[in-house]
């Protein structure tokens, strides 16, 4: 499966963080061995890399001896995540490793209780907490850790129908006014609803008859991968904003095709695609926007060619024009996104 590229919100750094800060840490050593700029947590449009989320993931784990993060009043030790993907290994579908995992989850952790429901054609991992109401960044962790692995496990992304949870929308809504739905809709689906009875996924039972295809050698892979990849690798790829965005990550930004081009080769009119791409948050201009952010964050962090080359790639005509568009699209500097 080819890898999703892109960038990761700082928001999710921010949240992790704040389980550092629970426990009485200061947060700079964290993001100094992470390689992410201290002056990155302040900034609401910053964006790290992967490796970056991934660094961070690790350390994070390691230092509060905790794989969950601090979320669960047990526990995850280091290691956990590791033995439930193997215990995975060897089911014949992924029914039966979804029970697996849910069962192993709710042996290491206390407090949310995961189970697979089926009705009406779709298959449904419902997440109950156990002792009160937890933080969209517990459920979004949980469903995270299990979603990657059921998707790898069978070698496909699992199309998502519906992502409820129990949390009120304002979890996703920083100091500032800032939203950040849309970062959970590029993980999970479309269909994102907040202040519900409980926190449920939702996917085509179907997919519960797959197979699963991965072994004790491509586990390896895996694990060299996760959890860097753990926020962008199995983004949803059904919505109009990301056939936009792998249509244009194909194409070098000179050559990008104009609305009408755009239209023609997704055989849509260019009405639809306005109001598809409305539906979901996005016009056609703030998504080449978004992929010239990433495109220009992975160059700078790069570190192997200049400000004027990457300006020049991205097609920018001077470096002062692409100096401004990346000061509006992340808050910072292009020198803030060096090694």
């Amino acid at each position: 499966m080819k890898l999703e590229r892109g960038t990761i919100s700082i928001h999710f750094v921010q949240h992790a963080l704040q389980c550092v800060q629970a426990r009485g840490m200061d947060v700079d050593g964290f993001l100094t061995r992470a390689g992410i700029p201290l002056n990155h947590l302040h900034e609401p449009l910053a964006r790290v890399s992967p490796d970056q989320f991934g660094a961070l993931w690790l350390d994070i784990s390691y230092r509060l001896d905790d794989e969950f993060f601090g979320l669960d009043s047990h526990l995850m030790r280091p290691g956990s995540y590791a033995l439930m993907c193997h215990s995975a290994l060897g089911s014949a579908n992924l029914a039966h490793a979804l029970k697996r995992i849910l069962h192993f989850l709710g042996i290491v952790l206390d407090d949310l209780r995961g189970e697979l429901i089926t009705q009406d054609g779709q298959a449904h991992i419902r997440v109950l907490p156990q002792a009160g109401p937890k933080p969209m960044f517990a459920y979004a962790t949980y469903l995270m850790m299990v979603f990657s692995l059921s998707c790898w496990l069978i070698g496909r992304r699992i199309p998502v129908t519906a992502a409820s949870f129990a949390c009120p929308a304002s979890d996703v809504i920083e100091p500032g006014g800032i939203d950040y739905a849309g970062e959970y809709r590029v993980l999970f689906c479309e269909n994102l609803r907040f202040d519900q009875p409980c926190t449920v996924l939702s996917f085509p039972a179907a997919y519960l008859k797959l197979p699963v295809v991965q072994d004790s050698q491509s586990i390896k892979q895996f694990f060299k991968e996760m959890p860097a990849k753990l926020l962008v690798k199995y983004r949803n790829p059904k919505s109009w904003a990301a056939r936009v965005r792998r249509q244009l990550r194909n194409t070098p930004p000179a050559d990008w095709p104009d609305a009408d081009q755009l239209c023609a080769s997704l055989h849509v009119s260019e009405a639809t695609l306005r109001r598809r791409l409305k539906e979901e948050g996005h016009t056609y201009q703030t998504l080449k926007d978004d992929v010239r952010r990433d495109l220009a964050i992975a160059a700078l962090q790069d570190g192997r060619r200049s400000l004027a080359d990457v300006a020049a790639d991205l097609g920018f005509a001077e470096p002062s024009a692409f100096y401004r568009a990346f000061k509006k699209w992340t808050g910072g500097r292009p020198s803030d996104y060096r090694p």
